[in-house]
């Protein structure tokens, strides 16, 4: 028996995942080919001081990094560590982001493969300053070049990347998410909800996931629904308090709920899904309600349109969503038949066996000799 294939999974905060898309991503993907025989590391960032130090998680071998530092700092710290030490192998990697890319050049040199998931267009995002956008869009060019292929999420994160390099270095693998097929009531009812009578908005209170124009569509007129909101508002924070001071008696904000069971409970109960980004690739809280079979009303973009498909409706601000939504409350039918699309959407696209087999099919490519 020879050793066993093995990929270093760099870029996340850690397993098991609590952090978002990516480390969800990365826990089903290391549990995965640890079951397909393959053997995985994962870099893991822990709080403190002291020696790197191993352990193994469900099979999966897990590379411990203490970082003491705070705020942007533990990232790149983190980060630079990681390649450090993966640096010392010659071992497939897997790199989940582009944000600090450039420190890739030091597996390139070393001629490791490296295979970088190269997210969204992050330095196009409206929140990020003047600095933080040089840096994103730096990293952005220095991904491309410095990968050996690259991951979109996206057809048209992919046609963004094709700027920078040849179509042939890019493959279009999108991300996954478990089938909500069935879920328990009372989470919902303790919030105050009622099942099917309610719309679901979970996104970051940020003007470019259309909160203000959704909140407001949805408080322009008396709906006999609620709209629940996901996320946490401050009061100091002026957006936020915008949002709030549009909202009719109607609408709901439940604060942010990191428990999964109510997450789904939440998603399986909605009437409908409210999708309002407006910039991205492939949005994992969007394939989440896919696959939960929501009914879909997002924002007009390309990112959301291939995701979501022809069933889903979309819109164009507040008087857009206004429209859209009161049109749908007079057509349950129709409401009816977006769910079912919702459905095939998922699992034509989006299941986590299709991601998977994908994204080992890609890797088995690059492994060295």
């Amino acid at each position: 028996m020879g050793s066993p294939k093995t990929l270093r999974i760099l870029g996340i905060r850690g397993l098991p995942a609590a952090h978002g898309g990516f480390e969800t991503f990365a826990e089903h993907c290391a549990l995965y080919l640890v079951q397909r025989g393959w053997r995985v590391v994962v870099y893991c960032q822990v709080d403190g001081e002291g020696e790197i130090r191993e352990d193994v998680w469900n099979g999966v071998e897990r590379v411990l990094i203490p970082v003491k530092e705070r705020g942007v700092a533990t990232t790149m710290i983190f980060d630079w560590k990681s390649i450090q030490h993966a640096a010392r192998f010659n071992d497939l990697c897997l790199t989940l982001g582009y944000n600090t890319a450039a420190f890739c050049a030091r597996l390139r040199l070393k001629g490791i493969p490296n295979v970088i998931n190269m997210d969204g267009i992050e330095w196009s995002r409206a929140k990020w300053g003047k600095v933080a956008k040089t840096w994103f869009w730096m990293n952005d060019w220095a991904g491309c070049w410095l990968g050996n292929h690259l991951v979109a999420d996206h057809p048209e994160i992919k046609k963004h990347l094709m700027t920078r390099v040849s179509g042939d270095k890019i493959t279009t693998i999108a991300y996954g998410a478990d089938p909500v097929l069935t879920a328990p009531e009372e989470p919902v009812r303790a919030l105050g909800l009622e099942p099917g009578r309610y719309l679901t908005v979970i996104a970051r209170p940020e003007p470019e996931n259309s909160i203000l124009e959704v909140v407001e569509g949805f408080s322009a007129k008396p709906r006999g629904v609620k709209l629940a909101v996901l996320g946490h508002y401050e009061e100091g924070n002026p957006f936020h308090r915008a949002v709030r001071e549009a909202a009719s008696s109607e609408v709901k904000f439940l604060g942010a709920i990191y428990n999964k069971a109510i997450v789904q409970a939440l998603r399986f109960h909605s009437l409908v899904y409210v999708h309002g980004h407006q910039v991205g690739g492939t949005n994992p809280s969007l394939i989440e309600a896919l696959g939960a079979s929501n009914a879909v009303i997002a924002s007009d973009n390309r990112f959301n349109r291939w995701v979501a498909g022809p069933r889903a409706h979309y819109f164009n601000g507040a008087a857009d969503f206004d429209e859209v939504l009161t049109r749908l409350l007079r057509q349950p039918e129709e409401i009816s038949r977006m769910k079912l699309g919702s459905r095939a959407r998922f699992e034509a696209e989006f299941t986590w066996v299709k991601i998977l087999a994908d994204y080992e099919r890609l890797l088995l490519a690059y492994l060295p000799p």
